[in-house]
Order: C-alpha cells, then sequence, then structure tokens
C-alpha cells in the first residue's frame, strides 16, 4: 500500500492538476502552495523520479534571462492528485471537531 502524500506534496500535485497541459515554473509554483524553494525543490525531483511529473528545460527564455526548468503533472500524477484532494476532503469530513461546548451549551 502506498503512503499518502505529505501536505506539502499533496499541494503541489493538487496545484499542477488544475491545469495538466500548462508547464509550470518552480518559483510560480511555490508562491502559488506558500512552499519555500528549500522544500519544493526536493518534492519536485521525488515526484519527477515517481513519474508522476514531467520536467524539461524552457525552450526559448527571453533575452538576458537563463533558461528555467519547467513542471508538467503526468497521467499518473493526475490519478495521486485525485486521491490527494479526496483525502483532504475526507480529513476535513472526518476531523474530530476540536471546539469546546460549556456546561451552558456555549460553544467555545
Amino acid at each position: 500500500m502506498a503512503r499518502r502524500p505529505s501536505r506539502q506534496t499533496a499541494s503541489v500535485l493538487i496545484a499542477l492538476a488544475r491545469e495538466p497541459l500548462a508547464w509550470r515554473y518552480g518559483y510560480e509554483l511555490g508562491k502559488e502552495v506558500g512552499l519555500e524553494a528549500g522544500t519544493l525543490y526536493p518534492i519536485l525531483m521525488r515526484l519527477c523520479d515517481r513519474g508522476l511529473m514531467e520536467a524539461s528545460w524552457e525552450a526559448d527564455p527571453p533575452v538576458g534571462r537563463p533558461r528555467r526548468h519547467m513542471y508538467r503533472i503526468s497521467a499518473a500524477g493526475e490519478h495521486a492528485a485525485a486521491e490527494a484532494q479526496a483525502a483532504v476532503v475526507e480529513s476535513r469530513v472526518t476531523a474530530p471537531d476540536r471546539r469546546r461546548q460549556t456546561a451552558f451549551g456555549a460553544v467555545t
């Protein structure tokens, strides 16, 4: 049985799955999901190694800017993203209500 992805990995998969045909670069993706480079890039490398993403170098960068590494979700990644999204929804539904009820019925 495969482990559930971490919250951070799930957020990357879900973000990429919103536009499965679009090539995205790391900085943009990191801003979207709120991850710093030291967390994001190891996740991207693992997802590529597992076949859940594709990676490629930018073909024609603007003059004066180096090429960027671009990422796109694979078909297997879309499946993993759907499972991650379902797990997120399920955890919200089944999470215990952590609010405390007082003796008089007020919720704090």
